[in-house]
Formats: structure tokens, sequence, C-alpha cells
């Protein structure tokens, strides 16, 4: 063998080493996840009923809506409010980033219907709709990404879940933008913008300010307010008694997320005369809700007040 066939052959082994290494130290692994990455060893036994995202008017924070550059890409968020709705592939982030910090400066939770997006405002509500199966989810964006130019969306965990991409992890979308006007017109006729019969606000999701902060809004988890008098203890659903009708203002997977929304709720409409708020757990998820009302129009004539005094727009929802 000559001496330069020699050196053709170690160049194409090395080569074949450098292309192996990429495909398995690099990039995904079994599933579609990010390398190190992946589901809980124990997940929640109620993903399914892990309800949507509620859209809800909420002030974009300033900082993360500035354009950036991520490996020489240069981004620039839309926070004109125009339509937005593109087709393209949406994969899943997990354990890795759970707990972790969000471009907005939310604790990423793997759990809660949320997704990160390279353009859209934050934080925004968008529904997903799979190419493949027709679900349809919709999710809180609150963070950036994914840096890759084959790829629109990274889903939470529980939202791929939700959407059929858990395994094959990735999935062809089409990613559709909810805008403040529809927003608006739905909170105005009292209807969901998601797809679930009975919407509450994204697991785990801290209340939102009124829309004249200008600020990010920190989890109630990482701002814990002083417990009000008033504050409920939580409950089973068997344990509620009275009327039928709620209004729906949060669901976490926390019990003190949920509390602390209570004690503030009670806090600020106790002098109105309104309804008190209570936690209901169900399995592992903790629903706000405040009532009962005696039907739904007198539940939906609360509405106006509710939204403008806590900052968060309820939903309907029975016993």
């Amino acid at each position: 063998m000559t001496l330069s066939r020699s050196l053709h052959l170690i160049l194409v082994l090395l080569l074949a080493i450098a292309v192996a290494g990429c495909s398995t130290s690099g990039g995904r692994k079994k599933g579609g996840y990010y390398k190190d990455d992946g589901p809980d060893a124990n997940p929640p036994s109620n993903l399914d009923q892990i309800p949507d995202a509620v859209p809800k008017l909420e002030p974009y924070a300033s900082g993360a809506n500035r354009p950036y550059v991520v490996f020489g890409q240069r981004y620039v968020p839309d926070t004109s409010g125009q339509p937005y709705k593109k087709q393209g592939i949406a994969s899943w982030y997990g354990k890795k980033f759970h707990g972790n910090s969000t471009s907005i400066g939310e604790s990423y939770d793997m759990y809660a219907m949320t997704a990160a997006h390279t353009t859209l405002p934050i934080p925004s509500y968008a529904r997903v709709t799979s190419m493949v199966n027709g679900k349809t989810i919709v999710v809180r964006v609150n963070d950036r990404g994914p840096f890759h130019s084959d790829r629109i969306m990274d889903l939470s965990y529980v939202a791929a879940y939700k959407l059929g991409i858990i395994g094959p992890g990735s999935g062809q979308v089409v990613v559709e933008a909810i805008r403040p006007e529809e927003i608006r017109r739905l909170a105005s006729q009292g209807a969901p913008a998601a797809p679930t019969p009975e919407p509450s606000s994204a697991t785990g999701s801290s209340p939102i300010l009124p829309p004249a902060s200008a600020e990010p809004v920190a989890l109630a988890a990482e701002t814990p307010l002083a417990p009000a008098p008033a504050a409920a203890p939580a409950r089973s659903a068997a344990g509620l008694s009275g009327g039928s009708i709620y209004l729906q203002v949060g669901a976490f997977s926390q019990p003190a997320n949920a509390q602390s929304l209570v004690s503030r709720i009670n806090a600020q409409l106790g002098a109105a005369g309104a309804p008190p708020a209570t936690v209901e757990q169900t399995n592992n998820l903790y629903r706000v809700r405040i009532g009962p009302y005696p039907d739904r129009q007198s539940a939906l004539d609360a509405v106006p007040l509710v939204s403008d005094r806590i900052g968060i727009l309820p939903s309907i929802a029975s016993q």
C-alpha cells in the first residue's frame, strides 16, 4: 500500500468517526429531545387533565422583546399585533431545563402549557395544531427559541404530550398567534379561546398584573404574598357546596402558588362583596375559583369586576 493511499484511508476513517460523534453526542437523542434532556423519571399521572393556557391581556416584557442575536442570526420580536400563522416543525424541551429561568424571567415548568418562539412577543398566546393528527392546543409563549432553521417552536413537555409528539420528538404543526383583539372579543362574550371545555390559566404560571404595568411579571412562587385572613384552605371537588357556577382564575401544579393567589383575590375582592376564592384540588392540579354564583349570568356579570380588580380574565367553570 502506498503512502498516499494510507493517508487517504486514515482521513476517511477520521471523517467517519467525526460524523458518528456528531450524530450521537451532539443534537438529539432517542425520542427527539436534546442531549442530556428528556422526560422526567416520574411524570404526573394527570397530564391529560392539565388544561390549555387561557389567553389574557398581559404587558409585554420590555427586555425580552428587544432585537437580539443568536449564533450570528439577528431576530426582531414583533409586538405590533399583526397576524401570525406559519407552518413548521415543533420540538420540545424537558427535564434539562426544568426550573431554569426563561427569557421572561419566569421559571420553566415542563408541566405547564408554555412554549418558546423566536419572534412572537412574550408573554403572548398561540394556537398550535398538529398536521399529523389534527389536535390543537393553546400555549403561553414565555421563552425564546428554538434557534434551528428547521424548527418553528419548542413546546413544553406537557404541551408536546397533549399534541402527540413526545414519542417522535417533533412534528409538523401550524402556529397561529392569538391577537389582543380576539382576546378582548372572547372576554366580552364570556367564551373560551381554547378548545377545552373548562379552560384555566397555564399550570404553575403567575397571576398577571393589569396592562398598565410595563415591567415583566415575576412568578408567584418567587414573590410569595402574605396570607390574608380570608384565605381558604385547599379542598377537593367533592367538598364544594352551594351553587355550581364559578369563575376560574388559575390552575397550578404547586399548592403554595394557588394559595398565594387566593390570598390576593380575597384581599382585593372582599370589600366588593364578591364570593370568596377557594382552591379546588384535582389530583395534582390546584384550581383557583371564585364562587359559587347562583347562575351563569351572575358569573358573567361579575367578570368585569374580577378582571378589573385582580388583572386576570376569568373563565366560566361549573362544579
